[in-house]
């Protein structure tokens, strides 16, 4: 059977198709207010990015609590207060003709005290300070989940995506090195990935039959056990709850690092399982039209365009060239700015990816 092309729509289970196989992948931006309401910097990058042709267009993560916060100037979605600007944003993106989804993230352990105050986590780390969660505290954690999807739902997204990878709070509860947990959210496989799964249920029981619902995982670092991310990412294919698999790979060539799984790409290792319905898409340095195309003739559904979408707000568009490749970075703040990239995001990209020149 041919590859589909990344032009090819993509049916989800729930609401509307991609019109296109590109992803936004999810980018912090730093560009939004202290208080996690939408600023005008943040909507104007997201928007561009839709009318560059974005089949979906996802904003950067955004918490579901206020002591989730994992950078500044992050948007918010814990509160009422947040939904009069997260209208105008679905609204905008959806006039551009993508699909619009929130990523719901909290950054546990990752929070810097700064912002928050007393991180929290899976468990207890003397050496951090960062205070493990109660059992009332990670059910709430799960309302609020699933209470920012419904404030999404309500402000016109078309669905929302859970953060769980990075090491952020989902994946800290994966993880078998941070989670010392004894209760039922602790302890084997099963009980680390309970949160997932309630999270799943919880959103799908709360929000309409077109609401989309993707999930982000990542397959290693941060204490992450390769086989047991496999093992989470097939049962959730097979429960058919959610409408896409994002994988984020950091590179979409490498292997494995560990080594009983090396001699072929950690890619393939979630191409091969069983999807049912649920679509399966990667990022890591697809920089190229070529990559790109590539990436679905290896078995992929959709591909996720992060930093070559920062450079090229109309990367998707741009695509349509076989032989389009992204500019190599560093490239000059004035370039950025006519990308729709805010002054903020610019130092950001000057700071932490060395970005520009």
């Amino acid at each position: 059977m041919a590859s589909p092309t990344l032009f090819d729509p993509l049916t989800l289970a729930h609401g509307r198709p991609m019109k296109n196989r590109f992803m936004l992948a999810p980018l912090t931006n730093c560009q939004s207010h202290a208080d996690g309401t939408l600023s005008d910097d943040e909507y104007n990058w997201l928007t561009m990015r839709a009318k560059g042709g974005f089949g979906l267009t996802m904003t950067c993560a955004a918490h579901v609590q206020a002591v989730g916060q994992g950078f500044p100037g992050q948007l918010g979605i814990f509160g009422d207060q947040h939904l009069e600007g997260l209208s105008r944003l679905a609204a905008g993106i959806k006039a551009a003709g993508s699909l619009s989804a929130v990523q719901l993230h909290h950054a546990g352990d990752r929070s810097p005290k700064e912002l928050v105050g007393q991180p929290v986590s899976a468990s207890d780390n003397a050496e951090t300070g960062v205070r493990g969660l109660s059992t009332a505290e990670v059910e709430q954690l799960v309302q609020d989940f699933v209470a920012a999807a419904v404030r999404a739902e309500k402000a016109g997204f078309d669905g929302v995506e859970m953060h769980g990878a990075h090491g952020y709070i989902l994946a800290q509860f994966l993880s078998p090195e941070i989670n010392r947990r004894d209760d039922r959210y602790g302890g084997g496989l099963e009980n680390r990935a309970r949160i997932f799964f309630e999270i799943i249920d919880g959103i799908r029981a709360s929000t309409g039959p077109d609401f989309q619902l993707g999930l982000r995982l990542s397959p290693e670092r941060f204490g992450l056990r390769l086989g047991e991310v496999i093992q989470v990412a097939q049962e959730i294919l097979r429960d058919g709850k959610i409408d896409y698999l994002d994988m984020s790979l950091w590179d979409v060539f490498k292997e494995p690092v560990e080594e009983e799984f090396k001699g072929r790409s950690l890619m393939s290792y979630f191409t091969e399982l069983e999807r049912g319905n649920v679509r399966l898409g990667v990022a890591g340095k697809i920089t190229t039209a070529a990559i790109a195309a590539e990436m679905l003739d290896k078995g992929a559904d959709y591909v996720l365009i992060g930093r070559a979408a920062i450079v090229h707000h109309d990367f998707p568009e741009r695509a349509r060239d076989p032989a389009f490749a992204q500019l190599p970075t560093p490239v000059s703040a004035e370039h950025l700015i006519k990308e729709g990239v805010s002054p903020t995001f610019v130092e950001y990209l000057r700071n932490t990816f060395k970005m520009v020149a």
